[in-house]
């Protein structure tokens, strides 16, 4: 089972780069989006389907912003839109795609550009912890894909002592990262496989930082333990470019 989580920018935006050509290329099984920026009238389903995927999709209230899809070949048991908290719920942030034997969350994490988003994002991620816990008991086997807006280690961003103060390298975001791991007993996937610097998923528009390789990878595939004899290969798909963020990639037996 081939599982690909992208934070793509704005969907409509993809889909004018290639989008689909490249998704028949990398085949994956199930497609995670994060921020779509669209509604559900606004998105190419037709094609989707002609291409041999089943897709869903949780839009934000407000237009142009945020948003989850999950799309796959096989259509999903039961499908999942949100965690029931209205104000995380009408900004498109969590859905999740029930299968035989397993499930598949798309999840994007709010980013922080002021104080005030800081401690939203924080409380977010705090119930979104709560949310995952509390699932499993019912749910052990997940595979939660996302745009967590945070780089876990100094290994996962460019310049970890200039960035330090920077929200998405805070340490308060850090370690809750460290709790959600642990508490949630998940692995993160392509460190798993891959301990080497130098891999990142996002990269700023901003002085040609994704030519210089200047990154963060905010990006994750994180899978239950009970998953992990199963974990065959976690790779980021560097050469996809419809985003400022890369997709990222798990296999399981």
């Amino acid at each position: 089972m081939k599982i690909i989580s992208y934070n793509v920018n704005g969907i409509r935006a993809a889909f004018t780069k290639d989008f689909l050509g490249w998704l028949k290329v990398a085949d994956p099984d199930v497609i995670c989006i994060q921020e779509s920026k669209a509604g559900n009238d606004q998105i190419d389903i037709e094609s989707l389907e002609k291409n041999g995927y089943h897709s869903f999709w949780h839009s934000a209230q407000k237009k142009g912003y945020s948003g989850v899809g999950i799309a796959s070949k096989v259509k999903p048991k039961h499908i999942e839109y949100g965690c029931g908290i209205e104000h995380y719920d009408s900004e498109g942030r969590i859905m999740r795609a029930d299968f035989e034997d397993l499930s598949v969350i798309s999840v994007y994490v709010p980013s922080a550009s002021n104080i005030d988003r800081l401690e939203f994002k924080m409380k977010f991620c705090y119930d979104f912890l709560d949310y995952i816990k509390e699932l499993k008991k019912t749910i052990p086997n997940l595979v939660i894909c996302g745009d967590f807006n945070i780089c876990h280690e100094a290994i996962d961003i460019h310049n970890p002592k200039g960035l330090a103060t920077t929200s998405g390298f805070l340490p308060m975001e850090r370690e809750w990262m460290t709790k959600f791991i642990a508490e949630c007993e998940l692995i993160d996937s392509f460190r798993y496989f891959n301990s080497q610097p130098d891999h990142y998923s996002w990269w700023s528009y901003r002085q040609n930082s994704r030519a210089n390789n200047k990154g963060w990878r905010l990006d994750y595939n994180f899978v239950s333990y009970t998953l992990k004899e199963r974990l065959s290969r976690a790779v980021i798909l560097n050469e996809a470019v419809h985003s400022d963020h890369c997709p990222v990639l798990v296999e399981l037996l």
